[in-house]
């Protein structure tokens, strides 16, 4: 305070003002104005004042300061919601004893039996019982339609069933000369197979001279079949560590190269392999004993993405249908499944309730669930994925009836 200016303003310009009564002093006025005590301006602003900025991130905040609140992290159990017991499966890393129908039923192959298991009323039922010539069964993979099942034998035949009639439809007979250990259905007529001769051949089960097409490229066994979504391309993985890549319309060629790409970076025989949902061009595959990797190709040109170490034998390899997730199953030391973040292919989770080596696993229709079979004989069911997205009913001109996007109990 200015000490000299205010006994400047009390003792000569004070002598000038003159009071008027009813109204607060010349003297008070003066004195409030030189003592800085105008309390009409305390804790007011003249403009709103500036937001305020943290310098310093929280200590456990991962994030800028400016970013968007994080979303939570989703919960994922730990132990498996339902385990089964599964005698008699083979202990076979290069088989395919495990699939998962859209009619949600699980088909499982144990020694020469194939046994379903319905996920809607967790019914079991025995489907087939092949004779020990011709057992054990190798490979089992439905029909899109969800009622047909095909069953791959170590005689080199294949079997379709009728799952709803229980009855055998047709037998395969002629397209390999070993044991079929890999199918894989690119629609609901035309099933391909893969067998320890290293043919991949495509059949079309509903005309009497069903092989229509092959596909020639590995050297030992074939282990891993799968088709893209949109039916384009086949991938193979075999016991000869490598990976193809093959258009639909190569099957047969007299080409002496009739894959589109050859993928040898592999150390181990490749049975995981996985397309992405949500990126068409996305291939996901793993290796086997020796390699123990997890790779990403582009499908388009050939380019390996990205190669992660996982540290033991990878059998199988499923994407998430509602997040980018990939979920990898593995033998020892741990036997676990793995859940991976993409792209950043952090650690989400680790299941590790087998006691011997996760031989297969297999996906719910609505991609929530995931079940899988290991040496120890059980079949353990894991809600793994989350909860399965509903999508928004289609906008339409008409009013539709109130629950109308439901379905509904006949």
């Amino acid at each position: 305070m200015d000490f000299s200016y205010a006994h400047y303003m009390l003792t000569t310009e004070g002598n000038k003002i003159k009071e008027t009564e009813g109204e607060p002093s010349a003297y008070q006025k003066v004195l409030a104005e030189a003592l800085n005590m105008n309390r009409t301006r305390i804790l007011a602003f003249r403009k709103k004042p500036p937001n305020p900025v943290d310098f310093f991130p929280p200590e456990n905040s991962s994030t800028s300061v400016h970013s968007t609140k994080s979303k939570p992290q989703r919960h994922i159990p730990q132990k498996s919601e339902r385990t089964l017991d599964a005698p008699d499966i083979v202990d076979d890393f290069y088989v395919n004893g495990l699939d998962w129908g859209g009619n949600n039923v699980v088909s499982i192959a144990l020694g020469n039996r194939v046994y379903l298991w319905d996920a809607s009323d967790k019914s079991t039922s025995e489907l087939v019982t092949v004779d020990d010539e011709i057992g054990p069964v190798t490979s089992v993979s439905w029909a899109p339609d969800g009622q047909h099942l095909a069953i791959g034998l170590n005689n080199s035949e294949i079997q379709v069933w009728d799952s709803v009639s229980n009855r055998k439809v047709r037998t395969l007979i002629g397209c390999h000369s070993g044991r079929v250990g890999s199918l894989a259905w690119k629609n609901n007529h035309i099933l391909t197979t893969g067998g320890m001769d290293g043919q991949i051949v495509n059949n079309d089960v509903g005309i009497p001279s069903h092989v229509v097409g092959t596909y020639r490229g590995h050297r030992l066994e074939v282990c891993g079949l799968k088709w893209s979504t949109s039916g384009q391309h086949l991938a193979s993985g075999g016991n000869d560590n490598l990976v193809h890549i093959w258009d639909r319309s190569m099957a047969s060629s007299n080409s002496p190269r009739q894959w589109l790409h050859r993928l040898e970076d592999h150390n181990a025989a490749v049975k995981a392999m996985s397309w992405c949902p949500f990126q068409s061009n996305l291939l996901a595959t793993g290796g086997g004993e020796g390699d123990g990797t997890i790779k990403f190709w582009n499908s388009h040109t050939g380019a390996c993405l990205n190669s992660v170490v996982t540290g033991s034998q990878v059998s199988a390899l499923l994407w998430s249908k509602n997040d980018r997730e990939l979920l990898s199953s593995h033998g020892s030391p741990e036997n676990q499944l793995t859940l991976w973040k993409y792209p950043s292919m952090v650690k989400m989770a680790e299941l590790t309730e087998h006691t011997s080596r996760v031989l297969h696993m297999a996906q719910s229709p609505n991609g929530c669930t995931v079940a899988s079979a290991a040496a120890d004989e059980r079949l353990r069911f894991w809600n793994v994925f989350g909860i399965a997205k509903v999508p928004k009913p289609a906008a339409s001109g008409r009013k539709s009836r109130p629950f109308s996007h439901l379905s509904l109990i006949r």
